[in-house]
């Protein structure tokens, strides 16, 4: 008989909750203290939210990262990884994930078209008005806070299973540390935890992968894991795959799937925040970014789920598994307890813990995003763009921290309710996307294709909504006879209703366009959007001014179109990001058909049962997929930031020299501040180089 959960106690799930959530809270509000005290990173409205369109390659990559791992990362694909085999975990990462590289596409015409925009509703907006406005923010807004329960459903069901907690409880424990933090230092901090966050998965991450594949009493190996798997197919063979087994690609419900997935990953489109981070670029990082954030993060689902989903599967039928002599029920598996389990038979309540870690970091790191993101949207598109056309940068950012506080307790009694009325967290992710991505196509047209029309963008996607969910629950009264939970989460409903979303405007945005007239938008019209003007007229959160040794007004990247930017400089910003999307299209192209036709596609064909040699291999590739991802984000960043690091370290440590700015003798901290450079700015002598590459000066700040 296998230990039943829960592993620990309920204080051990409290106290990882509150520990870790106010170490990071503490750890990240005294770093963005740091950069404003020593870094001149002030927080404006503009640093909030945009961060000044300066983060590099290696943040973004992270972020892109952070971004799509959710709990139902973690635990949805090591369920599939359970329930089908090698094709789960390949076809979850697959199906996910090249819509990361099509959507760089549509960050670099982003950064290219608008790049000053704070948020991309803002520049829907600017094309249509208040109508196309209000109804595609009305899709962002909906999977925010659906996403963002998904996340806390998923970490508290976790939390709930492993240690025995109150998931009511854990719906609200989560929030608060990533609320503090947020609060502190806006998208910067997002950005930084990102980092760290994900760093700690992917240590958690190999630590796995060598304890399973190489130190396991139980595993130990791939040809054990190749044996177990061989006699659990005997056992229980896989309805659907080749020879029942666990060990092949043609694996129908594997290919449903990634189906599921392509629709219901598309739905990440409509989510603000992913243009946040865009945004937030430097425009030289999007190319690089998101195409290094795609390759980093099928790491994830794929390697965890090869790891956990397929150590669940070959040692379910031993006694060390925690069900034994049972199964796991249909409710443990709908809820992600593969994973757990898996890690208990593998390593004891160490790997529980490890798991427990990995849900943590998760739910957190994504919730950041999502919360910035909502912060994002009312501040800026609804706030500024319906109540307070003129408010100043110390009024957003107040109503900024009053949206985060607002979306974290919202978030949190909405995923209450879900935990009660028996929603799991893979039923959340996959059916998400049957009311969302609908609204993928008139979204990318904004900014893609000038002539769709105004009514397009309205009656488009609310169509195709009403018809995905007309077909998604068709299909589950057709086939199982009945519309409930277990029959609309059924693969064959939800590949109707994701794939009916994503296409249904594929027909009618054209359709509409054309019969009653397509519209001719100048783009020009986007580069009308400012920065704000008071961006940095507010030091302090809390609204305390202090004397600036220079002139707002005056200052360049805050005034006049042409006092912001040379014709020249605009120039060739615009020839390097037209180059960027010139190879952000071919490399899109080469790898969604190598991750989605060229690498399953024949394997599927050839019904091919793994040999135990050629499983040794496919555990191969995991290692080096793992070391590659977990290296890249780990010290990309650290590399590309080595130059303020050590700055910052400098000024931290008094070892750079603190001058006097007024007659008094007072004494400010030297600062770049980017793009304000007046002449009236007594220049230093000293550092002439600025975040992004781009020649900078100095700037001394009385009262730093």
């Amino acid at each position: 008989m296998g230990t039943s959960p829960p592993f620990f106690e309920p204080s051990v799930g409290y106290g990882l909750i509150v520990g870790m959530g106010a170490a990071f809270a503490i750890g990240m509000s005294l770093l963005s203290w740091g950069l404003s005290r020593y870094m001149a990173e002030v927080q404006t409205s503009e640093m909030y939210m945009t961060a000044k369109h300066s983060v590099k390659t290696g943040l973004v990559a992270t972020a892109v990262v952070s971004s799509w791992t959710i709990a139902a990362t973690l635990l949805s694909s090591t369920t599939d990884g359970f329930l089908y085999g090698v094709s789960g975990p390949f076809w979850y990462g697959a199906g996910a994930t090249f819509q990361i590289f099509m959507f760089s596409l549509a960050a670099i015409e982003l950064k290219r078209k608008a790049p000053r925009a704070h948020t991309f509703l803002e520049v829907v907006k600017k094309r249509y008005g208040p109508a196309g406005h209000i109804t595609l923010m009305s899709y962002s807004l909906i999977f925010q806070i659906f996403t963002t329960v998904n996340l806390l459903v998923g970490g508290s069901t976790l939390f709930s299973s492993m240690t025995g907690m109150n998931r009511d409880a854990a719906c609200f424990l989560f929030p608060i540390g990533v609320l503090i933090y947020t609060l502190f230092g806006g998208i910067k901090a997002t950005f930084l935890t990102d980092w760290a966050h994900t760093v700690i998965i992917y240590i958690v991450m190999i630590i796995t992968v060598f304890a399973v594949y190489t130190s396991s009493s139980t595993i130990g190996s791939p040809d054990r894991m190749w044996e177990l798997l061989h006699e659990a197919a005997r056992l229980h063979p896989v309805e659907g795959n080749e020879s029942g087994s666990y060990l092949t690609m043609t694996s129908q419900n594997g290919g449903f799937i990634g189906l599921i997935f392509a629709g219901a990953s598309f739905a990440s489109c409509v989510d603000s925040q992913l243009f946040q981070k865009a945004i937030a670029a430097d425009p030289a990082a999007t190319f690089p970014g998101y195409m290094l954030g795609g390759l980093c993060w099928f790491t994830i689902p794929f390697v965890l789920a090869t790891t956990f989903g397929l150590a669940a599967a070959g040692t379910e039928h031993l006694p060390i598994f925690p069900t034994y002599p049972n199964r796991m029920t249909d409710a443990e598996v709908s809820a992600g307890m593969a994973m757990p389990y898996a890690a208990y038979a593998i390593m004891g309540k160490g790997g529980v813990a490890a798991c427990l870690v990995l849900g943590f970091m998760a739910v957190t790191s994504a919730m950041s995003s999502e919360t910035v993101a909502t912060a994002a949207l009312g501040t800026y598109d609804i706030y500024k763009a319906y109540f307070n056309p003129k408010a100043n940068s110390k009024q957003l950012v107040r109503c900024a921290d009053v949206i985060v506080i607002v979306f974290g307790i919202v978030v949190s009694c909405i995923s209450v309710a879900f935990n009660h009325a028996g929603f799991s967290v893979n039923y959340l992710i996959t059916s998400i996307g049957i009311f969302v991505d609908s609204a993928i196509i008139p979204m990318a047209c904004t900014i893609m294709w000038k002539k769709q029309s105004l009514l397009a963008v309205i009656v488009a996607p609310l169509a195709s909504t009403c018809a995905a969910a007309a077909a998604w629950f068709l299909t589950a009264h057709k086939y199982y006879g009945a519309v409930t939970i277990a029959s609309t989460s059924e693969p064959i409903p939800l590949v109707a209703g994701n794939i009916m979303s994503i296409c249904g405007p594929a027909i009618l945005t054209p359709l509409l366009t054309y019969v009653f007239g397509p519209d001719d938008f100048d783009w020009a019209k986007f580069k009308e959007i400012k920065s704000d003007v008071g961006a940095l007229e507010d030091l302090r959160r809390g609204g305390e001014e202090e004397d600036l040794a220079i002139d707002v007004n005056a200052a360049p990247g805050h005034g006049e179109e042409h006092d912001e930017e040379s014709k020249e400089a605009e120039e060739e910003r615009d020839a390097r990001l037209l180059r960027a999307r010139t190879k952000a299209g071919w490399c899109c192209a080469v790898l969604c058909l190598s991750f989605c036709i060229l690498w399953p596609i024949p394997m599927y064909g050839s019904h091919y049962v793994f040999s135990k040699p050629f499983f040794r291999g496919w555990i191969v590739v995991v290692f080096l997929w793992a070391f590659f991802a977990a290296i890249t984000i780990t010290c990309y960043p650290i590399w590309e930031g080595r130059a303020s690091i050590a700055r910052f370290f400098k000024y931290a440590t008094g070892r750079a020299r603190r001058q006097p700015t007024g007659s008094d003798g007072a004494t400010g901290t030297a600062f770049v501040v980017q793009g304000v450079v007046p002449p009236s700015i007594e220049r230093s002598s000293g550092n002439h180089s600025r975040e992004g590459g781009e020649k900078g000066a100095e700037a001394k700040v009385v009262g730093g």
